[in-house]
C-alpha cells in the first residue's frame, strides 16, 4: 500500500456517474496489470476492470457485473487511471480500490500493490 491513492467516491442516486481516479508511484504504474476491484460489507472482493499494460492491442477486461456501464482508462503523463461509472445501481455500493501487480493470478488473488479504498454509495 502507499503507492496508489483513490479519489472521486461519493454519494449517487440510481442511474447516476461517478469518476474514479487512482494516481500511482512510476513504480506502480508500470506495473502489468493494473485494475479495479470493489468490496461491499459482508462481501468478497470482487474484480472489476482491469487493463494489461504490455498487450497494446487487446482492450480492458471487465467482469460481466460491470460491463457496458463501466469504463477504465488511463492517462500515462499523469501515472492515473481513472473508472467510468454509469448507470450505477443501488447493488453497486461498495469501497473501490485500485490494484497493481506483475501477475496476473496475484493481481486477481492478492495484489502487490493497493490503495485505501473510495466510498461509492447508490441511493435507489
Amino acid at each position: 500500500q502507499g503507492q496508489l491513492m483513490e479519489s472521486g467516491g461519493g454519494s449517487v442516486q440510481a442511474g447516476g456517474s461517478l469518476r474514479l481516479s487512482c494516481v500511482m508511484s512510476d513504480y506502480t504504474y508500470s506495473s502489468r496489470y493494473i485494475g479495479w476491484f470493489r468490496q461491499a460489507p459482508g462481501k468478497a472482493r470482487e474484480w472489476l476492470a482491469r487493463i494489461d499494460t504490455y498487450a497494446g492491442g487487446v482492450g480492458p477486461a471487465y467482469a460481466n457485473s460491470v460491463k457496458g456501464r463501466f469504463t477504465v482508462s488511463r492517462d500515462n503523463a499523469k501515472n492515473t487511471m481513472y473508472l467510468q461509472m454509469n448507470d450505477l445501481k443501488p447493488g453497486d455500493t461498495a469501497m473501490y480500490y485500485c490494484a497493481a501487480d506483475r501477475d496476473l493470478a496475484d493481481w486477481l488473488s492478492r495484489p502487490r500493490h493497493w490503495g485505501q479504498g473510495t466510498q461509492v454509495t447508490v441511493s435507489s
